[in-house]
């Protein structure tokens, strides 16, 4: 598809003034897809990752085999696929030739008698799951590849070094989306997942809400029809990218996902697409301009596919002034998302401090988290707030700690709080 045919649209929101001396450019820059990209049966791989160690049994396990049949049940016809038992190593259990297997009536039954014989045994090694999973979509080049990963504990069979191997040599192999069963797991291992898949990460407290969940997640996954989209930025000589962050629907850092293209230019992978928009805040730092001087401070150009095809494109210009009225203006898209980034840190922060014992740092981390909330109109966020804290006034962050926390209600905040509440970059015209 050409430039102008393309279902993509970029838009660039910043303050164009910078003050006398200022380097600091900050632009979101929002990336749409519309229906119109969407393509007929694109090719797709999926595989379903299930632990299977000795924690996983009674109604997780038999919520976890029906979970994962509701998920089979939503792949299209054609859609190739695997399913992984997840121990101390990982087995492929379906389809026991190896590779994957076409979806229709006869491989979707033959998985479900499959996923009914998994029992509960062994321990738990997740970058070894990880592993498998990427030789398994790797015989797919050019699909959509995508896994979903579900797991009741912390991976105790793997030591850190190794996990982390793991993630490195399965990042931009494929897009993994982790749920956590209960709440013996740890939020931090699956977000380390998720942040080098290109994947969410949620808890599902109650076994019987995992066929629900599941089904929602591989009908995401059935909607997408772009495999590999990525954001290629180009800054001027002697400028520096100081951060490039996706921070809607949810924040992730993808500062470190840089690849060099040359001195000047750097591509950072999106991952997959549908028809959906995203946000990215990027960070530009530029030498200092004279008053009234005019500057490209960077090109955004979105590409797909091993040629580079362009699907759109923007830019950020800037200029100096020394009227502090426009210098000091505020753009609300970026002060919406520099808010939330902040609160993401303060929950988290917080959570941290209050596990360690440290109740004043709790106290305020999770009160400036509140303020934030109130701020951002983020209720859902205010809400899982409300039941770790007692909130006294909002606006001010005045909390007190609650000696009592359900572990699910805290977990569910920990995994929850890198979700973001869209922010408007520019107001509706009038009509």
């Amino acid at each position: 598809m050409t430039e102008r045919e393309s279902p993509f649209t970029v838009t660039v929101d910043l303050n164009p003034y910078l003050a006398e001396g200022a380097t600091d450019v900050d632009a979101i820059v929002t990336v749409t897809a519309t229906d119109a990209l969407a393509a007929p049966d694109p090719d797709a791989v999926e595989v379903l990752i299930i632990d299977c160690s000795a924690s996983m049994t009674g109604e997780k396990l038999e919520a976890a085999r029906h979970a994962c049949a509701a998920a089979i049940a939503e792949l299209r016809d054609g859609v190739h696929f695997a399913v992984v038992e997840g121990t101390h190593t990982a087995i492929q259990v379906f389809p026991a030739g190896g590779g994957t297997v076409a979806a229709d009536d006869t491989s979707r039954a033959a998985a479900g008698m499959a996923i009914g014989q998994l029992v509960a045994h062994g321990g738990t090694a997740i970058g070894s799951w990880l592993r498998l999973a990427a030789q398994l979509v790797d015989r797919h080049p050019g699909a959509i590849k995508h896994a979903i990963l579900l797991t009741d504990g912390h991976n105790q069979h793997e030591d850190e070094p190794t996990f982390r191997a793991a993630l490195d040599a399965c990042r931009d192999r494929f897009g993994c989306d982790c749920r956590g069963v209960g709440t013996d797991w740890r939020v931090a291992e699956l977000r380390m997942v998720t942040n080098a898949l290109l994947g969410s990460v949620d808890i599902v407290a109650d076994p019987d809400d995992l066929a629900a969940d599941f089904r929602a997640l591989m009908d995401a996954a059935m909607a997408k029809a772009v495999p590999e989209v990525a954001l290629r930025l180009w800054t001027p000589k002697d400028a520096a990218v100081r951060f490039v962050k996706q921070v809607s629907p949810s924040i992730a850092d993808l500062t470190d996902r840089r690849t060099d293209l040359d001195p000047l230019r750097g591509e950072y992978p999106l991952g997959a697409w549908g028809a959906e928009s995203r946000d990215y805040h990027v960070g530009v730092r530029v030498p200092a301009g004279a008053v009234g001087e005019e500057r490209l401070a960077a090109r955004f150009t979105l590409v797909t596919g091993p040629s580079g095809e362009t699907l759109g494109s923007g830019r950020a210009v800037v200029s100096w002034t020394a009227d502090s009225t426009l210098s000091t203006r505020l753009n609300p898209a970026v002060a919406g998302y520099t808010g939330q980034a902040e609160l993401a840190e303060a929950i988290q922060e917080g959570l941290a401090a209050r596990k360690a014992g440290d109740e004043r740092t709790a106290t305020a981390r999770l009160g400036r988290a509140v303020a934030l909330a109130d701020a951002a109109g983020n209720t859902e966020t205010a809400r899982l707030l409300a039941k770790v804290v007692d909130v006294l006034d909002a606006p001010t962050g005045t909390v007190r700690l609650r000696k009592a926390v359900a572990a699910a209600d805290e977990m569910t905040l920990d995994t929850r709080s890198t979700r973001t509440v869209r922010v408007r970059a520019r107001p509706e015209e009038p009509e």
